[in-house]
């Protein structure tokens, strides 16, 4: 009776996962089962680029950047959005840049993009306060431009910085600037997905901007794939 309740709750979260994620329709397999997973990473030309932070904690790194004016983004930056969550969490979530809404409230992914995340994440029980959430630059590009070469060179190093200080165990970029700039590639964002990389000895796993998702739902259900593969990773690791 017991493996009965289990079952019937784990299908009823199934279906509660892909409704919140606004996936159309449920497909159980009656014979699938969860796989153990071995992540296969593909190394990028970054991945040996070692940063060794020099402060003690997020906070103290915070400080020390946050008046930042390496860059013209300084001078129209309304706030710098450095990161939020959990300052030693096992899954780093890296996006390309803050929009208007994060310039105001200096919190990254917030919004109708964030509160996307922020279902993707409870489909797989995590949050915002269990993962760690940063981007690849800090500061606002005017009218949400992609970031300059320039820009995301002068703004690596803090990234860099805040990985070396969390020590994720995993990563997920979400979209294609983000993924592109992190591994230093080209290729495009279908090429990328459904194959593990690697950033400085940490597995990498790419999917969609949520963003893109509120504009092209019918990618949902390969972000809600991505997703599940994440989360067998995440538990696998812990």
């Amino acid at each position: 009776m017991t493996d009965k309740l289990n079952l019937q709750e784990l299908v009823r979260r199934a279906f509660q996962s892909e409704i919140d994620m606004g996936v159309g329709e449920a497909i159980i397999n009656k014979q699938a089962t969860l796989p153990s997973q071995t992540v296969v990473v593909e190394e990028n030309k970054q991945a040996t680029t070692q940063v060794t932070s020099s402060y003690a904690n997020l906070d103290e790194h915070f400080a020390a950047i946050s008046s930042c004016q390496k860059c013209s983004l300084g001078k129209t930056r309304n706030k710098f959005v450095y990161g939020v969550g959990n300052p030693n969490a096992d899954l780093l979530i890296i996006g390309e840049a803050p929009g208007a809404k994060e310039d105001e409230l200096g919190e990254p992914f917030v919004g109708a993009s964030g509160a996307l995340l922020d279902k993707m994440l409870a489909a797989i029980q995590l949050s915002r306060q269990t993962v760690y959430i940063a981007n690849i630059l800090k500061c606002r590009p005017p009218e949400n431009r992609n970031p300059l070469p320039e820009e995301r060179e002068l703004c690596f190093p803090y990234l860099y910085e805040q990985i070396d200080m969390i020590k994720p165990k995993l990563i997920c970029t979400f979209g294609l600037v983000s993924s592109q700039a992190l591994l230093d590639t080209t290729e495009s964002l279908g090429g990328l997905r459904n194959k593990w990389h690697e950033f400085r000895g940490v597995p990498v796993m790419v999917t969609y901007h949520p963003a893109l998702l509120l504009r092209n739902p019918h990618f949902k259900r390969d972000a809600w794939e991505d997703m599940k593969k994440l989360k067998v990773s995440y538990e696998s690791m812990r």
